[in-house]
This record gives C-alpha cells, structure tokens and sequence, in this order.
C-alpha cells in the first residue's frame, strides 16, 4: 500500500494522485465512477481540462491504456504529451525525484506505465502536480474503475456480489484486492499455490473488512459467481518461474472456458483486461460469447480514465 490519504484529498494544495484503490475511502471512488458515467453520457459541460498538458510516461507497452488516455484527454479539452523510455533521461539513469521536479514545472499531470512500483511513488512523492497509475507490476487501479463502471453498467451494484478469479495472482488480480475491500464485493480468487496473490495484500484487505476467498480450485471460486475474471498467463515482465512453459503447465487448469463458466451464475459476465491469447487463459467460444462484456470493459477504460483526470485536475 501507498501512503496517501484514504480520503484521497489531503492537505488544501496537495496534488490528488491516483495510485492505488487502497488510498482512497468508498465515497471518492464513487464520486470519480459518477464524473466517468457523466462524461460518457456527454453530460460533461464544455472542456474541463482546457489549456492543460498531461504527461504520459511509457516504459512498458502499450495499446488501450495509451489511446484511451490520449483520446480522454483530447476529448476532455487537454493536450497529451507522451513519452517513452527511450525519450527520457528517466531511461537514462536520472533519478525519478528529479523528472518529478522538472515535469511539474512544464505540465499539469503525469500518467506513469512502468514495472517498479517505487519508481511511481518516488514519482509522487516528489511531484507538486498529480501523478497517476497507469499500470505496476502490482497493480493496475485504472483497469479496476473500468471493471466497475462495466459491471454496474450491466447488473447493478457490484456491492454483494460475487466476483472469481481465474489464473495467475498478478497485478491485476491485485487490484482486484483492494477494489473488494472499497466496493464491498466478495472475491473468490483461484490460482495456483505458486502465483497466489502476496498473503500481506489478501491480510490488509480482509482487515479492511473485505470478503476475500482464496482456493486452488476454479470451480469452487466461480461457483454462482456473478462475474468471472481472467487474465493472461505471461505478462510482459514474467520471465520467472521457469518462463513461459513453467507457467503454462501450472495455468492451464485454470482456463476460462465454457465448461468451468458452467458453473457460475447462468448471467455470469465474462471479463478480460486485453491483451487475450485466445486457446490460452481463455478459449474463443469464451471470448466471443454473449456472456462476454470485454470489449465494453476495453471501451471503458476511456471514460473511468477521463472520470480520475477531472476528479484530479477540474475540482469537479
């Protein structure tokens, strides 16, 4: 966990970063989940972010998050300047405390996509200008407001229901965590021992008062489960645990597919956060099924992205 405010708010002239779910109280959650479904429903007055320049820091690849966030930006009234590892003294040894600085004094935030969560919170920490989490190795918290807005877009309230995870305990699966504890879900996550999520997040989450079920067996988490949730078994950093076969042999069982989705509530959604090895975590008939919303939760990332930057930066 960061150590940012719950509230998300702080001191009067304290930036508002967006790090991780876990600084945030339900209540400002909720209130950037109503200015996402506000701006998607064009019920978004004029150009909130008019004459601002946000930075997009890319050190890892990229499709929907760099589009979606270039795209909210334009459409919100401001102007993207994106970056790459490669065009960056950032890439070439200069301390993330010392980019912080700088940037602050050219733009008015920075989205940071990387594989060290200390970078971004160096980041942060030095930054008088908000900071936002595009994706770390241990967490994706955008990806989690778009899979919130999804849901309840299609079935209500996510709060009380059953969500399950099927696959590795990675980042994703991570946030996964900590919106539980903030959206009052119950999550059921099956993975193997190996790629179980670290035991401290599942502990802080519980104490948070999260409904948090760990299990080996995919069938036993998807059980009436109102969502069921995969993610690819090789991220772009996952070169470890014997590389790419090693982790193969040990997911396979876990495979989205019809048989196990059976076992879930008849209306279960279907999610996947993209990129998709279709025959892999999840099979075509899967991915394409009428239970599937993925394309919609791909879509949303736009509109929860655009409902963070105007919670911090238009004092909506």
């Amino acid at each position: 966990m960061s150590a940012a405010l719950k509230t998300g708010g702080g001191a009067a002239n304290a930036p508002r970063h967006f790090l991780e779910l876990s600084d945030f109280d339900a209540p400002t959650l909720r209130r950037m989940l109503d200015l996402a479904a506000q701006s998607k429903g064009g019920r978004v007055e004029g150009q909130p972010l008019a004459g601002k320049s946000i930075a997009l820091i890319f050190e890892k690849p990229s499709t929907r998050t760099r589009v979606s966030f270039e795209v909210g930006i334009r459409q919100l009234g401001g102007h993207a300047v994106v970056l790459s590892a490669k065009d960056m003294q950032l890439g070439r040894g200069e301390s993330p405390a010392d980019t912080a600085r700088v940037l602050s004094r050219y733009v008015d935030a920075v989205m940071l996509r990387t594989d060290s969560v200390s970078k971004l919170r160096e980041l942060a920490q030095y930054a008088t200008v908000p900071v936002i989490n595009g994706l770390t190795d241990v967490s994706h918290p955008c990806q989690l407001m778009a899979d919130v807005l999804t849901f309840e877009e299609h079935r209500g309230p996510i709060a009380g229901r059953v969500v399950a995870w099927t696959g590795d305990g990675n980042n994703v699966a991570q946030s996964f965590i900590q919106a539980a504890a903030r959206f009052g879900f119950t999550l059921r996550l099956a993975t193997p021992p190996e790629l179980a999520p670290p035991a401290q997040l599942v502990d802080w989450a519980r104490r948070e008062g999260a409904k948090i079920e760990l299990t080996s067996d995919p069938v036993a988490a998807v059980k009436d489960a109102a969502c069921v949730v995969t993610d690819t078994w090789v991220s772009m950093s996952d070169e470890k645990d014997g590389g790419p076969s090693a982790r193969h042999n040990l997911l396979a069982p876990y495979q989205l597919n019809a048989a196990l989705l059976r076992h879930a509530a008849p209306d279960a959604l279907v999610m996947h956060c993209l990129p998709a090895h279709r025959g892999e975590e999840i099979t075509e008939e899967v991915m394409e099924g009428p239970q599937s919303v993925i394309f919609d939760e791909a879509e949303n990332r736009l509109h929860a992205q655009k409902g963070v930057l105007l919670w911090a930066l238009s004092g909506l």
